[in-house]
This record gives structure tokens, sequence and C-alpha cells, in this order.
């Protein structure tokens, strides 16, 4: 049997219990905090017929591992991945709109790079299973909700992934600081993976190799680099920008 997984804060608990109420154990919450809220989230979760277990700050920390639960944890059975990448792919109705990341493994960032990846339309989220963080509970609050939402698939060996994307016409465009093009000189309106590395360090030279082209984001400030959710954030929103013209 497959065992429960955990989930905590207000959006990433609310989100499965829209989606799929019938998966959630028990939800544990702080009786002390009686704001509106509270109140309106226990009301959605009565509405959702889920049991209500209540318990102080310190066990809903527990159960999290987090102090940053605000007073909500839940016990979930795990969402069994409706489909590979390949059948993902293979059901869309307009051009892909990808998300690679090389090396990311702090979970906050993932889980940023997650949530503005849901909010900017990509289907999908891809990264290599050794040079990746996986889907954890930090990584599901800070994607408030688009953990469960956005397919997460990380993949053995990530160059030969882009070479089979590159086999179905999807363009894959890298991003590097020293890249003549910038993000906004590039056409996105077709299929597109946007591919980018850690903060520092970018992505793995097979990685930088294996991209059709390379671009850059303007750097206007003093500082060099901008986070990768943020820089995420940058590249998705301009291909949804083209998409949207």
């Amino acid at each position: 049997m497959t065992s429960a997984k955990v989930l905590f804060g207000f959006h990433a608990v609310g989100v499965r219990l829209k989606t799929a109420p019938q998966s959630v154990i028990e939800v544990v919450f702080d009786a002390s905090r009686r704001d509106a809220r509270m109140r309106q989230f226990l009301d959605r979760a009565r509405e959702a017929g889920v049991r209500l277990v209540e318990a102080d700050a310190l066990r809903v920390a527990k159960l999290a591992g987090s102090h940053g639960h605000q007073g909500v944890a839940a016990r979930v059975e795990p969402m069994v991945a409706a489909h590979s990448l390949d059948d993902l792919l293979d059901a869309l109705q307009e051009p892909p709109l990808l998300l690679v990341l090389d090396g990311v493994t702090d979970p906050h960032n993932l889980g940023a790079c997650l949530r503005v990846a849901d909010g900017a339309g990509a289907h999908a989220v891809i990264a290599p299973k050794d040079h990746a963080a996986g889907i954890n509970a930090t990584v599901a609050k800070v994607a408030s909700g688009a953990a469960e939402t956005v397919p997460y698939f990380m993949v053995t060996n990530l160059a030969r992934t882009l070479g089979e994307l590159k086999e179905r016409s999807i363009w894959c465009i890298g991003t590097a600081g020293e890249a003549e093009k910038s993000i906004y000189q590039v056409e996105m309106k077709g299929p597109v993976a946007l591919v980018l590395g850690a903060e520092g360090p970018g992505m793995r030279q097979l990685t930088r190799k294996t991209c059709d082209e390379l671009v850059h984001i303007p750097m206007c400030g003093a500082v060099e680099s901008l986070n990768v959710s943020v820089a995420s954030g940058v590249c998705l929103y301009e291909a949804r920008r083209q998409r949207l013209g």
C-alpha cells in the first residue's frame, strides 16, 4: 500500500480539497486559530466531507515538518500521474509550452517555479532525476496548489529528453547571460521548451549544447542574474504574451 503524503498551508490543502477531496485522509487544524480565513477553510473541508482533527500548533507543525503551516495540514493519498510526458504531449490541442529546469535542487525554488508555470499556462515542468528537487511538503506549500495541477516529470537523462522533444519539433530555448539574443527577440508562438539552470551555475554543459538556441534576459540594474523562479516567470509570460497576441 502506498504511504500517505502530507500537504500543509491553506493553498496546498485547499486545492486538493477542490480537485480530489476523496484522496484526503484527514485534515489536522490548529483549533486556537478562529479567524475568518480558518472558518472559511473549515467550511470548505466539511462540505467536502473530509475528516477534521483538532490539534494545537505544535502538533500541526510536527505533522507538516514546518512551522509555516498556517494552522492547517492534511494527510493525503498520493495522486497517481495520469500521463507520461509522451501521453501528455500527444493529447495537447495547442502548441506545447514546457519549462525545463536543470539543477534546481532547492524545494522553495521548485515550488515557486511550479506556481509561475501554472499561472502562465505551461503544460508541464521537466527536470532530471539526479539534479533536481522532488515534490515534497515544502514544494507543495510554496507552490500554493500548483504542485497538484502542473505535471512534473523527472527524467533519467535530460539531454536525451530534450533530443526527443526536438524530434517532436519542439524548439528548445536555453537561457544564458552571455547569449546574443534576448528573450524578447525569439519566436515562441509555436511548440517551445524553455530551459533554465539554477542561479549561479546555470545549465550544465551538455544541456546547453542540446538546446536549439540560447537567449538572455536583459538586466538593467546592478545585479547579474535573477532567481530561477523569477526568470521562469519572465520567460513563460513572454511566451504567453506572444500567444495571446
